[in-house]
């Protein structure tokens, strides 16, 4: 039997998905930017945290960061160490952030990506 949500639950599911369906209207260049960034430090870092990707990305929409990096994760192409570290950003107040690794897709999405760079210059 399906338990029946209460007024509260109700309202606050709405919210939520009015606000993933906020996210999901930033631009694909927003995404393109994290996939970039992400590729770029997990091909030279091996592992990374949102702390690394606020730090040289441009200001995007609230969770949005963390929401593109979920896509990523879904679709294989980053995958979670198991380790978390704090977060660096005031706002969040030490709030713990996934460490993250480029999965042999990523690697090699990030290989072809240098490989295409290298051939051009």
């Amino acid at each position: 039997m399906t338990r029946r949500l209460s007024v509260a639950e109700r309202h606050a599911a709405a919210e939520k998905d009015f606000l993933l369906e906020e996210i999901a209207d930033q631009s694909s260049w927003d995404q393109f930017l994290v996939e970039q960034a992400c590729l770029t430090f997990g091909q030279a870092k091996g592992e990374f945290s949102a702390n690394d990707m606020r730090d040289v990305l441009p200001e995007l929409g609230t969770g949005f960061l963390g929401a593109a990096i979920n896509a990523l994760r879904t679709g294989g192409v980053i995958a979670h160490t198991g380790r978390s570290v704090p977060s660096t950003s005031p706002a969040t107040h030490g709030h713990r952030l996934a460490v993250w690794e480029l999965t042999e897709k990523g690697r090699g999405i990030a290989a072809a990506r240098t490989a295409r760079r290298e051939a051009a210059a």
